[in-house]
């Protein structure tokens, strides 16, 4: 249930949305949470379970590619029974209609693809594919991990008897130049700049609002917790995505 502020500054957000010659979103895990899936920090998350494979060691180290693949194993099944949520919904119609550039995401669940959005930038890659680190081929994901599951066996590339890894970045590799440049470049031509469901503690893409908000972009951010860029935000809205909006669409 939203207060009168929150409801109130959603009426705004509308206003702003209906206004905007280019506005862009930009999600983190608050979003996919909401779809059930667990934020890898929190309790319970993979990252509270397990030690950190990091890249180095994956690419070194064959009992580290195993312990990888393991931990992916493990998570794929919550991507794989996760839907879109109404915040992934309204965003793709936002953009089908005209009211949204596009989204960045710091997600790897592939849920704004699935909820019908086009325009998005991956910053951490994809769970939803595994790609060579020799060759560049990539596969969709669900194969691979039932592989995995059957034989115990970390795969290898079917082309080149390669590296075999999820599409994502992992600890210690460095984010797609190509993808970190055209987030950066939205974030500088937007004139509406919505931080939704991210702690805003993690760089590069932290820095994505930052540059939003100092190229003149309205800055909304919301999340249920305090973020680090609450002081440059022209709004902020402390409260659960979904319920925020359900009534941007009840606007």
């Amino acid at each position: 249930m939203l207060t009168s502020d929150a409801q109130q500054a959603a009426g705004q957000i509308r206003e702003w949305i209906d206004s905007s010659t280019c506005a862009v979103a930009f999600t983190g895990a608050g979003i996919s949470t909401e779809s059930g899936i667990p934020d890898f920090r929190s309790p319970g998350g993979v990252w509270s379970k397990y030690r950190t494979v990091y890249f180095d060691e994956f690419c070194e180290s064959a009992d580290a590619r195993h312990e990888y693949w393991r931990q992916k194993a493990e998570a794929h099944q919550e991507f794989a029974d996760a839907s879109p949520n109404v915040t992934h919904r309204t965003l793709a119609d936002w953009e089908a209609s005209g009211n949204l550039h596009g989204v960045i995401t710091q997600n790897i669940d592939g849920l704004h693809q699935q909820a019908g959005s086009k325009r998005v930038q991956e910053l951490h890659g994809t769970a939803r594919e595994v790609s060579c680190l020799d060759c560049g081929w990539r596969d969709v994901v669900d194969g691979w991990v039932n592989q995995f599951l059957e034989t115990d066996q970390v795969p290898e590339c079917p082309e080149c008897t390669g590296r075999l890894k999820h599409a994502t970045v992992s600890f210690g590799q460095s984010l797609p130049p190509d993808v970190l440049d055209t987030a950066m470049q939205w974030a500088r031509q937007s004139d509406l700049f919505l931080a939704l469901g991210s702690s805003l503690v993690v760089e590069p893409a932290a820095s994505l609002p930052r540059i939003a908000a100092s190229s003149g972009a309205r800055l909304v951010i919301i999340n249920r917790d305090e973020t680090p860029l609450d002081g440059i935000a022209t709004l902020t809205v402390r409260a659960a995505l979904g319920d925020v909006f359900e009534a941007l669409n009840d606007e």
